[in-house]
């Protein structure tokens, strides 16, 4: 049979319960603006009833407080981590995009681009044919000529900081995922620590999935939370949990566990406009490179390898035809001519997933100018089963990324001006000076020293005969040097503007300097001749411009798809677990009422003992 006393236990039990109650929603109005925190309450059962030995069986023992819990959905957690990786590709990748556009925007006079320029060098060329010996009006062509090549030296000079900023982000990613592995962990051991012993870490689970949620945005992360049972007895739980995080089906942490990333700088480039020293993604345990390339990879740090890496799938592929111990030939299936090539002069090609280190290469030209095969010179010899084991098999140097990225760009500025450049150079080689001499290369590449490749070997003819050596050197006067950062135009022309030629002939007998059959000619090249993706000169800024619009408006949608996702998620998600200011203050009052109420009862209870004690004779 109970106490006489039972009853205050009961009201007891009341006032202790709700006062936790209280406390759990002071706890929560307290972190209303606190990231990341989920709504807690404060759970309550019935206490074991008592045998009583009474007809009536038991009696009830009051009420009990078994947990706090945080609210949180799995589901919505789960939906959210997984559409967060694709609202951080698509909004890192559409900030870029926007960057590249701005380098290619031509607003006229104002803000002058392309178009502008372009028509502007071309306008003083037509002024010659007025008077083509006038020295001012040659100056003031060639001035133009310079501006010319500047703009393409600014565009290439602002990729080429925009893909060492890219670099840069990558690096700082892969330390935020380094430093949020290692906080994983380390609040895994503290959750465990305190679960075993019977407690709920409510605070530290909600920072764990701060966490997780950070990281998703950078890479596509999976989450796996298993109890620890006895191994003897299945069923009977231990109260801690295995935790593991993936990325993208690799293992990033595994409880109290967690692998670092590293970024190692490359030690050659994969293209010739690159920027030293990009990184490339390795385990730091292993080594082994970190496959960004994969097609369930998301997430920004995916946006900037795409960005910075991007090449629209046209880096050089092929077969390999033949092997020697120190050369690997490859016919290419990509950069079919010397204006597409843009793999660097010294690099890694990559047969069977094996890489090999070539010193330099050449490539061999068939009767129309186009490259036949490749050979590449191999620093380390082969063996005779790596000869016979790579040949027939496809080669590529760099990686296959089909994003129109910078290196793609940097390709596109490299094959107009080499395609104008040569053509340029072939009407000029037409043609003499003033002095009646032979005109040399008007367009050249300028090398670190000063110095310059003038290509006087390697231009075709204006009707497009070739006119090139039959094998082209990586390293010697081809096309192949020319690019956005060195495209200028020769020193000597600058310095002498009767080397300009105008017109394929002047002679002694009959000196006309101001003949200008040749600019007549020349001025094809700006809306005429076909030399750049299947249309004229004038048009390369639409095509560019076409290139970069469709991939801005795509990725557009695309952000603004998981975005309004993300937004519906998060609003499931704090319809769960947000902490809402009108339903607390109702707890708050129906707290306080039920722990008034409890105290009433303590009151009366005090009362019934005072008139039993006092007031009743033995």
């Amino acid at each position: 049979m109970p106490s006489t006393f039972f009853g205050l236990n009961i009201a007891s039990s009341a006032i202790n319960a709700f006062q936790a109650a209280i406390n759990t929603t002071a706890n929560n109005v307290s972190n209303i603006q606190t990231k990341g925190y989920s709504k807690q309450v404060a759970n309550r059962e019935a206490s074991e009833a008592l045998r009583v030995h009474q007809k009536y069986g038991t009696i009830g023992s009051g009420v009990t407080t078994t947990s706090i819990t945080a609210i949180r959905s799995t589901y919505y957690d789960t939906k959210y981590w997984n559409n967060q990786s694709a609202v951080g590709h698509y909004d890192t990748k559409l900030s870029y995009l926007n960057q590249i556009e701005d380098y290619f925007i031509d607003e006229g006079e104002a803000q002058p681009g392309f178009s502008t320029v372009f028509a502007n060098m071309f306008n003083q060329m037509n002024a010659l044919t007025g008077s083509a010996g006038d020295e001012n009006k040659r100056k003031n062509f060639i001035s133009e000529a310079q501006i010319f090549t500047s703009y393409f030296h600014d565009v290439a000079n602002g990729l080429y900081d925009l893909q060492k900023d890219c670099n840069e982000q990558i690096k700082a990613m892969v330390q935020t995922l380094n430093a949020g592995a290692s906080k994983i962990a380390a609040l895994n051991k503290q959750i465990n620590v305190i679960e075993m012993e019977g407690g709920t870490a409510n605070e530290l689970r909600d920072q764990r999935a701060l966490i997780i949620d950070e990281l998703s945005e950078i890479v596509p992360i999976t989450v796996q939370e298993i109890p620890v049972t006895n191994t003897n007895y299945p069923d009977q739980y231990l109260g801690g949990t295995k935790f593991i995080v993936k990325i993208d089906g690799q293992t990033l942490v595994n409880t109290f566990e967690y692998r670092s990333l590293a970024c190692v700088p490359r030690e050659y480039k994969v293209n010739q406009t690159d920027a030293d020293g990009l990184y490339d993604i390795v385990w730091g345990d292993t080594k082994m490179n970190f496959n960004m390339n994969s097609y369930s990879m998301d997430g920004s740090l995916k946006a900037l390898m795409e960005i910075r890496d991007g090449n629209n799938a046209e880096n050089l592929q092929g077969q390999v035809t033949s092997a020697s111990p120190y050369y690997i030939s490859v016919k290419p299936s990509t950069m079919t001519t010397v204006e597409s090539m843009t793999m660097a002069s010294e690099g890694i090609i990559t047969v069977k997933n094996k890489e090999y280190h070539y010193t330099g290469f050449e490539a061999e030209l068939d009767e129309n100018g186009n490259v036949a095969s490749y050979k590449f010179e191999l620093e380390s010899g082969l063996d005779g089963s790596e000869i016979g084991g790579i040949t027939g098999m496809q080669a590529r140097v760099g990686a296959t990324i089909d994003c129109m990225g910078i290196p793609y760009y940097m390709g596109q500025m490299s094959e107009f001006i080499r395609n104008f450049a040569e053509r340029f150079n072939a009407y000029q080689a037409e043609g003499v000076d003033l002095n009646g001499d032979p005109m040399g290369t008007f367009f050249v590449a300028t090398k670190f020293d000063g110095t310059e490749f003038d290509f006087s070997d390697q231009t075709v003819s204006k009707d497009g005969v070739t006119d090139r050596t039959s094998v082209i050197n990586g390293t010697s006067s081809s096309y192949y040097q020319l690019t956005a950062f060195n495209f200028n135009v020769a020193d000597a022309t600058v310095r002498n503007p009767a080397l300009f030629s105008t017109a394929y002939n002047i002679t002694d007998e009959d000196v006309d300097v101001d003949a200008h059959d040749l600019i007549d000619s020349m001025l094809k090249l700006q809306n005429e001749v076909k030399l750049f993706r299947g249309t004229t000169a004038e048009s390369f800024l639409s095509c560019i411009y076409t290139d970069i619009t469709v991939d801005t408006n795509e990725v557009k949608m695309f952000s603004e798809n998981f975005n309004d996702i993300k937004s519906a998620i998060t609003n499931q998600r704090l319809s769960l677990s947000g902490v809402d200011e009108d339903e607390e203050g109702l707890d708050m009052l129906k707290f306080r009422n039920a722990y008034n109420l409890a105290a009433r009862m303590m009151q009366c209870m005090q009362q019934m003992y005072d008139k039993l004690i006092n007031e009743t004779g033995l």
